[in-house]
């Protein structure tokens, strides 16, 4: 009996045992299925990700040759730039170098320009002249239509400019200058001290002469200065109404014209003498808006005629260079007469001097007969 109980016991132990095994065998079944479940996702995941690295990659690559495409393009595009500007710059200094030619050209053509105005300028002022009536006298035609006609001659005179230390001398006869600049350098004795001076030719500027005819009318006159304050159509109907009175010394207009960029009208008289009593005036009232006094005088043509320009020299006049102020002005000079005069020096009758000392200027300037043209 013991036995048989004993061999139950182990029995029993047994199928407990075995149980337990078949439960965590059971376990374990359902872990490496978990597991191999796990592994087949993770290699999916794996296959996925590896075709995203690939197709990634390939952008990528893709990246990478326009990468590369963008920088050969820019490079080019660089070097082209960059010729661009090369040439812009080289020909930005091409420019830049015609430029200073043409002002250097510009201020050459300038100065020789002001140097030939100064050369022909002709400044002169013409003085008021009183003029008296004594009689009228009928032109031809009966009318007194014709225009006042004038004609002036201006002949410019022949001038040298005279520099410090330096002086001129006319001799009386041409012998004796041509005998002085033969002479290379002259040694004047002074008080104390001697000057050696250089006997030069006169260099005389070239002149001009030329005739003006004006004509000056009877029956127009010219009007300045006056306001823009109307339209132009309505500023000619009132300066034709304005010099159409005879209270104020006006007469019948026959024509008004007006320019309005320089302020100025030219009026017409149907008779003449009306223009010729107004432009001794010199002013005259006219009503715009309101009362303004305008400028008014003669209407004139003028013509340039028989233009010449003629050169100069002078066979008895001398320049005397170099001289050295050792003395006042006037003694300087009382000494170069003095030496220029005698015979012994190859020196002659002087006719006229003048010396002028460091630092001055001055225009010398010669008469007909001094000069042959």
């Amino acid at each position: 009996m013991a036995d048989s109980s004993g061999d139950n016991s182990v029995n029993g132990g047994l199928k407990d045992s075995l149980e337990e095994a078949l439960c965590e065998l059971e376990s374990w079944k359902a872990k490496v299925e978990k597991a191999v479940d796990m592994k087949a996702r993770l290699l999916l995941e794996k296959l996925e990700e590896a075709d995203s690295k690939a197709m990634a990659q390939q952008e990528m690559m893709v990246a990478v040759k326009q990468q590369d495409d963008c920088r050969r393009e820019f490079q080019s595009n660089m070097s082209t730039v960059q010729d661009e500007v090369s040439q812009l710059s080289q020909h930005k200094q091409d420019l830049l170098e015609k430029l200073r030619r043409c002002r250097a050209e510009m201020e050459a053509k300038r100065a020789e320009s002001t140097a030939l105005k100064q050369k022909f300028k002709i400044v002169t002022q013409v003085p008021d002249t009183e003029v008296k009536f004594l009689a009228q006298h009928e032109e031809a035609g009966g009318d007194g239509s014709q225009p006042i006609k004038g004609v002036f001659t201006i002949s410019q005179i022949p001038a040298v400019a005279l520099r410090g230390g330096q002086a001129l001398i006319t001799f009386e006869k041409e012998n004796v200058a041509s005998q002085i600049l033969q002479t290379s350098r002259c040694s004047v004795s002074c008080e104390n001290s001697t000057v050696d001076v250089k006997p030069r030719r006169v260099s005389v500027d070239s002149a001009v002469k030329f005739q003006i005819n004006i004509d000056v009318s009877r029956k127009d006159l010219d009007v300045f200065n006056i306001p823009p304050s109307l339209p132009e159509d309505r500023l000619k109907d009132r300066l034709e109404v304005s010099f159409s009175k005879p209270s104020m010394g006006g007469g019948e207009v026959e024509k008004v014209d007006y320019d309005k960029t320089s302020g100025t009208a030219r009026i017409s008289f149907l008779h003449p003498g009306v223009a010729e009593q107004l432009a001794m005036r010199g002013k005259y009232k006219i009503h715009l808006d309101s009362d303004v006094k305008v400028k008014v005088g003669p209407a004139y043509r003028y013509q340039l005629n028989k233009f010449q320009t003629f050169s100069c020299s002078t066979k008895r006049t001398v320049l005397i260079d170099d001289v050295e102020d050792v003395e006042d002005e006037e003694d300087l000079q009382d000494h170069l007469e003095i030496h220029f005069q005698k015979p012994s020096n190859g020196g002659g009758e002087i006719e006229n001097i003048r010396y002028i000392s460091e630092g001055k200027a001055l225009q010398a300037f010669f008469c007909e007969d001094q000069v042959d043209n």
